[in-house]
């Protein structure tokens, strides 16, 4: 048994959906891009962002981020914040979303920056399973197997929505192809039309001059 749990326990941590990541911000003027991060989650999935950044308020920087999907969806914003923030939230849509930083200067003739440190899990990996365990009185064992359960829920979900998008695609490509085809053959038909009433007209001219 012990075995098969540690298997367990390495399958789920194969398949969790989460990330740390640690980044520097510098500070800059306004016109600046921001610094941004990107992760895809599907429909109805349960993201929570962890940010951990240094410094503090009133040292030269004003270090500010929002979360927002490709879809146009804002789920957080924070303007002027340092030390920890969590930020969970349920995704409207399945699609891209940004966690974006912009770190103000407004020491001039000063280089400042920010230490970040981000870390984002989304759907079982961003469940309480402590919570859950303690709730339902469950092993540690049959813990492992419903994050197995879940996380399989979740890649079939996702190869669901990867095949939808695909034939969503290849509609589009082949309705473009239709297209350019029906256009190709009005080029040609038109060119064809064109030719013909090119020879007749010739035809019309050297017969007035008596050339033919």
């Amino acid at each position: 048994m012990k075995f098969s749990a540690n298997w367990i326990l390495f399958f789920t941590t194969l398949l969790s959906t989460a990330f740390s990541l640690h980044i520097e911000v510098e500070a800059t003027d306004e016109s600046k891009p921001p610094v941004c991060i990107r992760d895809f989650v599907t429909e109805g999935q349960l993201v929570v962002v962890n940010i951990h950044s240094s410094g503090n308020s009133g040292d030269g920087q004003l270090l500010s981020f929002n979360i927002r999907d490709s879809v146009g969806n804002e789920y957080r914003k924070k303007k002027d914040f340092s030390g920890d923030v969590r930020v969970a939230f349920t995704a409207h849509s399945s699609a891209a979303f940004d966690v974006c930083f912009v770190n103000i200067l407004q020491r001039r003739g000063q280089k400042l920056s920010r230490e970040i440190e981000i870390d984002i899990e989304a759907g079982s990996a961003a469940r309480d399973w402590n919570a859950i365990q303690a709730a339902e009185k469950l092993k540690p064992v049959e813990v492992e197997l419903r994050k197995i359960e879940e996380l399989s829920d979740e890649i079939v979900n996702e190869l669901e929505y990867l095949k939808a998008r695909e034939e969503r695609l290849r509609n589009t490509n082949e309705s473009t192809n239709r297209r350019v085809r029906n256009f190709s053959l009005v080029i040609i038909f038109s060119l064809v039309i064109l030719g013909a009433w090119q020879v007749a007209h010739l035809r019309s001219y050297f017969k007035s001059k008596h050339i033919i």
